[in-house]
């Protein structure tokens, strides 16, 4: 694909994420906001980017990725800003696991309220055909990337207040891309999940959103895909974005930016045209 004539673009991404180019304005001062999948990638970013708002955050992450989540928890707290970010290994494939990382952060945020909650761990692994496509590995993909939405959602709920938001994420709904079927289906029950529990919510003053990123460098890319696959993974704009980038848009749907957004999917895919 041939590369925007933009400057800024050449400018934003940079090794740490592009988080330093990032200018707060206090949005999210006193909130607290759960995280899952903080450990790396767009979560390591919304979570840094949170705290530059002014948001304390608990991250839950899989245990093997603490190394990440420590350096995750550094660079908040080298923000010296008073804001906290808690640490919480566990597998979210667990319905009592999600239930303890909720009833975790109601523990340690002050006076036991979150109004945050961005769901942001998945799994995926390519497999181009479905004949080819372990039944295992189906269960397991939505075991991690839809049941926890639900689970967490729920027990995150009593704790939420007028203003609360929660943000789900997706992008493969609205591509179908054929190498990730178990991937792209978990997708397609996330953005329905979205709309309906905004339908239930936001009489209560509590908004649902999702964000459904284009093709972004984190380390899931490098882990799951093939290198053919990762020479092609790009967007219009030429490049795949970095997880800064799309932290903006948590940011924005987190914060009363969106006040008046809920039920809705913010395309940050880098200048992909879709449906839906």
């Amino acid at each position: 694909m041939t590369r925007l004539p933009y400057s800024i673009f050449d400018e934003i991404p940079t090794e740490d994420g592009g988080s330093q180019k990032y200018k707060p304005a206090g949005k999210l001062v006193g909130k607290n906001a759960v995280i899952t999948g903080g450990d790396s990638g767009i979560g390591r970013a919304t979570a840094l980017l949170f705290a530059m708002e002014g948001a304390s955050s608990l991250i839950a992450y899989l245990p093997s990725e603490e190394q990440d989540a420590q350096e995750t928890k550094r660079l908040v707290e080298a923000l010296r800003n008073n804001t906290k970010c808690h640490l919480l290994p566990t597998d979210l494939t667990s319905r009592s696991n999600c239930k303890t990382v909720i009833d975790t952060a109601a523990r340690l945020f002050p006076g036991g309220h979150i109004d945050i909650l961005f769901n942001n761990a998945a799994f995926q692994l390519v497999v181009d055909d479905i004949s080819e496509l372990n039944e295992d590995q189906w269960i397991h993909t939505f075991n991690t990337n839809i049941h926890p939405y639900f689970y967490l959602a729920k027990y995150a709920l009593p704790h939420m207040e007028r203003g609360s938001t929660i943000i789900n994420a997706s992008i493969n709904a609205y591509i179908g891309r054929p190498d990730l079927l178990d991937y792209t289906s978990t997708k397609g029950a996330i953005i329905s999940f979205t709309r309906g529990l905004s339908n239930q919510q936001i009489g209560k003053g509590i908004r649902v959103n999702a964000i459904a990123p284009g093709p972004v460098w984190t380390p899931l890319i490098p882990s799951t895909m093939p290198e053919e696959a990762q020479r092609d993974f790009s967007s219009p704009m030429g490049r795949p974005a970095q997880p800064s980038e799309i932290a903006t848009c948590v940011v924005s749907l987190a914060s009363m930016d969106s006040s008046c957004i809920s039920g809705q999917t913010i395309h940050c895919n880098g200048g992909t045209v879709v449906n839906g």
